[in-house]
C-alpha cells in the first residue's frame, strides 16, 4: 500500500495571489521582484499552517516547488528567490524545503529522489498542464477544490 509522504505547493495562482497584483506582469516583465512580495494570501494561512503542523507531526513533508520568473537573468532570479522566501517567512508558511526552480522545469523532477517506491507526492498547482504532468501520486487544483478541507483528510 502506497503512503503519501509528502505535500507539494505552488506559490503562483495557489497560494499567494500573484495575479491580483496591480500590473504583476508589467512588473515582472521590467525585472522588477517586487510583485511577488505583494500577493496577498490566498488561503487563511494561519489555518492551512495548522493543518500543515498536523501533517508534519503525522511524518508528512511539506514542500513548495514554484518557478521563477520567465523574465530571467542571474541577477533577477536571485532576487526573485528571495521575494518568495521573504512571502513565505512572513505568512510563517510551514514547511521542510523550498525548491525555487527556472521557469518550465518538471516539478516531479525536483523530488522524485526523496520518494521511495512505495511512496507518494501531492501536488497542489493552479497549472492544468502541471497537474498532468505529476506522476508522483495525486494532484489538487486549488482554483476549483478547498485545500484547507482535503488535506485535513490526511489527518
Amino acid at each position: 500500500m502506497s503512503k503519501v509522504k509528502m505535500v507539494c505547493f505552488d506559490m503562483d495562482g495557489t497560494i499567494a495571489d500573484l495575479y491580483g497584483v496591480p500590473n504583476w506582469l508589467q512588473g515582472l516583465r521590467s525585472f522588477n521582484p517586487t510583485p511577488y512580495e505583494q500577493a496577498e494570501p490566498m488561503w487563511d494561512m494561519e489555518e492551512l499552517n495548522k493543518v500543515l503542523e498536523m501533517l508534519q507531526a503525522q511524518g508528512i513533508e511539506i514542500r513548495i516547488i514554484s518557478w521563477l520568473s520567465k523574465e530571467t537573468n542571474r541577477r533577477y532570479d536571485e532576487q526573485v528567490r528571495q521575494a518568495k522566501r521573504n512571502w513565505l517567512k512572513n505568512q510563517n508558511f510551514v514547511c521542510d524545503n523550498i525548491h525555487l526552480v527556472k521557469y518550465g522545469t518538471t516539478k516531479a523532477n525536483c523530488i522524485r529522489k526523496y520518494l521511495a517506491e512505495n511512496e507518494l507526492a501531492i501536488l497542489i498547482d493552479d497549472n492544468e498542464q502541471v497537474r498532468n504532468g505529476w506522476s508522483l501520486g495525486g494532484t489538487i487544483d486549488p482554483t476549483k477544490e478547498d485545500i484547507i478541507e482535503i488535506l485535513k483528510t490526511l489527518l
